[in-house]
């Protein structure tokens, strides 16, 4: 599947979320039923990943998480706030950075439309 295709689907899946749960949830709730509603589509959904740091040739497991991996390629972050503050988009900046991975996505259940709580963002990474 496409990274496009991926992130699609995924955006799809949480604005259903959003729809039948609404605003006010904490974040688990919204984590544990957007897990649910991609492998019921049919992706390959990791929750709670490790993001290991290279520091000098050396893997270290310092505790970071990503939400949820989806197709070994789409780190998705999300969030239960008032507003999307920049240290959340430089969290999932990192998880892109610290996994290779080239697209990942911010989501923010806490917003009355969720289209509005959905930030894509990518990692130029070098070829």
């Amino acid at each position: 599947m496409e990274l496009n295709e991926i992130t699609r689907e995924i955006v799809d899946a949480a604005i259903k979320v959003h729809k039948l749960l609404g605003p006010g949830l904490l974040e688990s709730a919204y984590k544990i039923c957007l897990a649910f509603e991609l492998r019921r589509r049919g992706l390959k959904v990791e929750t709670e990943v490790a993001v290991p740091i290279l520091y000098d040739g050396i893997v270290i497991d310092v505790g970071y998480r990503m939400d949820l991996l989806v197709e070994d390629q789409v780190p998705v972050e999300l969030k239960a706030v008032s507003e999307i503050i920049p240290i959340f988009k430089a969290q999932l900046l990192s998880h892109l950075k610290l996994s290779n991975k080239r697209v990942g996505l911010l989501i923010n259940f806490h917003v009355e439309l969720l289209k509005d709580g959905i930030v894509r963002m990518a990692n130029n990474m070098k070829s």
